[in-house]
This record gives structure tokens, sequence and C-alpha cells, in this order.
């Protein structure tokens, strides 16, 4: 499960994305579960968002519930983590192999 992990979420990608994460929503009633680990939790999501999977069919060895995976995507989205996190690391996209085009008009 390691592996696929650290393929679905790099170390390069989670370096980016951690300082964008929000801060948990404070717990009014105190107590509770801990939260989960924000990691975890982002390489489920990202596992569910590109293999297609049903949010429900979320494999239990990622070790977060499908409640709790789909809860953090909707805030995280709510905060337009993911646009925020693609313009971050859009600096470190490589371009395509072959000549670069001109885009200059003649």
């Amino acid at each position: 499960m390691e592996a696929l992990a650290r393929r679905l979420v790099p170390d390069e990608m989670w370096a980016a994305a951690e300082p964008l994460l929000p801060a948990l929503p404070p717990r009014p009633q105190g107590g509770g579960r801990a939260a989960a680990d924000a990691r975890q939790v982002m390489v489920a999501v990202v596992y569910v968002v590109t293999s297609g999977c049903a949010w429900q069919h979320l494999p239990s060895s990622f070790g977060i519930s499908v409640p709790t995976a789909h809860r953090w995507f909707t805030r995280w989205s709510g905060t337009h983590l993911w646009q925020n996190l693609s313009e971050a690391t859009s600096h470190t996209r490589r371009s395509p192999p072959g000549p670069k085009r001109s885009t200059s008009v003649r």
C-alpha cells in the first residue's frame, strides 16, 4: 500500500499541498476522535478521483472511512484546494518533448 500511496501522492505533491490545506474546524462539543492523517486522506481522495472508483467502494486498505474521505474532499473543494494546488505546481510541469512552438505571428 505504501508504494501505491507514494505514486498517488508523491512527496513533491504533498510538499506543495500541505501548506494549502485548510485548518480543521474546531469541535464545539470537544472530545471525539483524533483527526485523520491528512496525507492518508489525500491519498484516498486522489485514488477515488483518479480511478473512477465510487466513494462507497473505497478500499478499506487505505485506512480512511468513506464518510471521512468524502467529508474532507468536500471541505477541500470548498476552499479551492485543488485549483490552488494546480496553480502551485503548474511551474513544475514539464514541457512536452520536441521542438518549441513559436507564438509569434508573422
